[in-house]
């Protein structure tokens, strides 16, 4: 296997599961360091720290609760301490909460914008701090952003602001020649996804792109390769819209 991430260290956010395993596992096959975070989950990350060390990569998992800056600074202290560089950050890391506009309360507006926008613009912050020269932020919006769709209000606004501080930060971290982008998955073959939906409600959803079934994770990990490799240098600014034509 082309091995175009050899020498590189790679931070995934919520690597224990879904599509930030298969992150982790992909940059690990082609010759990353990753890290595996995660924030409850110690025995599923430790299951992706083995697979990718039975697959002759290095792995580490660290604990971190990216809502809270005090834990994410730790987290960067510790993948500094555990591999002394950082190359690339995928902060793959957030929640997901569909609820019509009259029953969302403060409690779900404070806890998603606290990890999907608060511990995303914040990782952003303590990555330029840490990364090499040429080095990569990859985050992460939604499809759903580009559609109007009932009961997505929350979850949709918190990752337009993704979007937005996505395509500010270009410019100013081009001094280091740090590239940072967003991809935008459509709806994806995981548990996050198909809990609470019934098949027709998933079949529905799948028949909106243009091969009529979900996205894998391995969809999404491709295309993550290619913004965290040396491929994508001349990228930046930018929101992907990975969802084989959902819109």
């Amino acid at each position: 296997m082309d091995k175009k991430l050899a020498g590189k260290v790679a931070l995934v956010t919520g690597a224990s599961r879904g599509i930030g395993r298969t992150i982790a596992e992909y940059l690990a096959n082609h010759g990353a360091k990753v890290v595996i975070n995660f924030a409850n989950r110690a025995d599923q990350a430790a299951d992706v720290v083995q697979n990718i060390q039975r697959n002759g990569g290095e792995a580490a998992a660290i604990q971190a609760d990216i809502s809270r800056l005090s834990e994410l600074e730790t987290l960067y202290q510790e993948t500094m301490k555990t591999f002394g560089k950082l190359d690339i950050v995928v902060n793959n890391a957030g929640v997901i909460i569909t609820k019509p506009v009259g029953d969302v309360t403060e409690a779900d507006y404070d806890q998603l914008f606290a990890i999907n926008v608060k511990g995303t613009y914040f990782s952003c912050q303590l990555a330029a701090k840490h990364l090499n020269a040429n080095g990569r932020i990859i985050n992460f919006s939604t499809s759903v952003a580009g559609l109007m769709f009932p009961a997505y209000s929350l979850y949709a606004g918190s990752k337009g602001a993704v979007e937005q501080f996505t395509r500010q930060l270009a410019k100013e971290l081009g001094n280091k020649k740090i590239t940072i982008n967003a991809v935008a998955p459509g709806p994806i073959n995981t548990d996050l996804f198909t809990v609470g939906k019934t098949p027709e409600q998933i079949q529905g959803l799948a028949n909106m792109n243009a091969f009529g079934r979900l996205g894998e994770t391995e969809d999404i990990a491709g295309v993550i390769l290619f913004l965290a490799s040396e491929e994508s240098q001349w990228v930046t600014g930018q929101t992907i819209r990975v969802n084989g034509g959902f819109i």
